[in-house]
């Protein structure tokens, strides 16, 4: 499942969904909203776009590494500080390549899905830059 949504999710469901008895690991990335002098954080994206671009980099993670599964979940909107903003689960045989997928899979979300986060907080508000225009997201 590969998915934009407003919506909270259930980290253990999805897991749940992605399991099967011929994996033997499972790695998942939770990020969440950090408490960095931030009240809130407002993501916003171009879903349709964000939606193919994430499809195009689960294709490519399993083509080029020795996994079963991925599930990625990306949330938009305005989200506090704790809550859950994005959720990756590899599913592999073993556990380096699940986290080498992982991790690949992260990265390229952050360097070319069009996601843009504003950070809110007592001092004003900041448009956060994206990876590939040399920022940290």
């Amino acid at each position: 499942m590969i998915s934009v949504t407003r919506d909270d999710f259930d980290v253990n469901a999805v897991i749940g969904r992605v399991k099967r008895p011929d994996m033997g690991a499972l790695v998942t990335f939770l990020g969440v909203v950090r408490d960095d002098g931030i009240e809130v954080m407002d993501l916003e994206a171009y879903e349709e776009v964000a939606v193919k671009e994430m499809e195009t980099i689960r294709d490519e993670a399993l083509a080029d590494f020795p996994i079963e599964a991925v599930d990625i979940i990306h949330r938009v909107g305005r989200l506090r500080v704790g809550e859950n903003i994005l959720l990756i689960v590899v599913g592999a045989g073993h556990r380096k390549e699940a986290f080498d997928a992982c991790e690949y899979i992260l990265e390229r979300i952050k360097q070319s899905v069009p996601i843009w986060k504003k950070e809110i907080g007592k001092d004003g508000e900041r448009w956060v830059p994206g990876e590939s225009h040399g920022g940290d997201a």
